[in-house]
């Protein structure tokens, strides 16, 4: 069962299946197989399959036949967007103060204000901070994957971006705090400390104690999968929100490095156990 916490949507959850062993299936996961994915983390079949169908309806899942079962496949789009993104999940980048920061100068008229939304989504998404009407900032580091994903979304013959320092005699790190919403971001940190670091030393104690059968390996693959994949579904959020912004710009007490640590440590604990688990799964229904 999952630990309690903040509530998962199953579409994030489904992502983060597809993304983790959609390899296992060629991308195809049998309908059974995601009952049961989902019944180790405790949502049940019935909401599920709603949750299928609705995803199915919108395009981001593509239904087959591959034998006498029906299966599902999640979109290219979906699942490449996904995969581009692992870097940033597993080994953000971090910025240095000696860099220069991008300027995202945008204009968008009233009668497509729907891409006004959709592009500062986006920008914020990517990193950036708005620092006026139609005016954001994001580390350099930033920027490639920015003008790519804008150009896929056909957003860029809205933006011009520009290199630029800050040349303000006020302190930068208070200006940070008004292009961001670091308080949030900080508290969203301390929020998945308290789900989360409480939990690295039992988990620790139980990947070391003896198994003495093979339902006892199969009951701690399940469990090892039933936690590690909501908590890498909230972590997934992280690369999103946080700028990666250089140290010295952040306030005192940061949380995002100890955050970053227990996930790392849970993940390289969990992630070969949970696999084990999936893999099991979908391989004993392909074909």
């Amino acid at each position: 069962m999952e630990i309690s916490g903040t509530k998962l949507q199953h579409q994030n959850l489904l992502v983060t299946l597809y993304g983790l062993y959609g390899e296992t299936s060629d991308g195809s996961f049998p309908v059974s197989a995601i009952v049961e994915m989902f019944d180790a983390l405790g949502i049940r079949s019935q909401a599920i399959r709603s949750t299928l169908s609705r995803l199915k309806s919108n395009g981001a899942l593509i239904n087959e036949r591959v034998g006498s079962e029906s299966h599902y496949r999640l979109s290219a789009e979906v699942l490449d967007s996904f995969r581009k993104d692992d870097q940033r999940i597993f080994a953000p980048s971090r910025s240095s103060s000696g860099e220069a920061l991008v300027l995202a100068i945008f204009s968008v008229p009233e009668s497509e204000r729907n891409r006004r939304y959709e592009l500062r989504s986006e920008l914020a998404s990517l990193g950036f901070g708005m620092v006026a009407a139609g005016v954001a900032v994001g580390p350099q580091l930033a920027f490639e994957q920015a003008n790519a994903r804008l150009d896929e979304r056909e957003l860029t013959k809205y933006v011009e971006f520009f290199r630029a320092d800050y040349m303000s005699p006020a302190e930068i790190r208070d200006k940070v705090a008004q292009w961001w919403d670091l308080e949030a971001l900080d508290r969203q940190y301390t929020d998945f400390l308290k789900l989360y670091v409480g939990r690295l030393g039992s988990w620790q104690q139980r990947m070391e104690g003896p198994v003495e059968s093979f339902e006892d390996r199969m009951e701690l693959e399940r469990a090892a999968f039933s936690f590690y994949v909501p908590m890498l579904t909230r972590w997934r959020r992280f690369p999103y929100r946080d700028p990666n912004l250089p140290f010295e710009y952040l306030p005192e007490g940061w949380k995002a490095p100890q955050a970053k640590k227990t996930f790392l440590a849970l993940h390289a604990l969990l992630a070969p156990q949970a696999e084990l688990y999936a893999n099991r799964l979908l391989g004993s229904r392909v074909g």
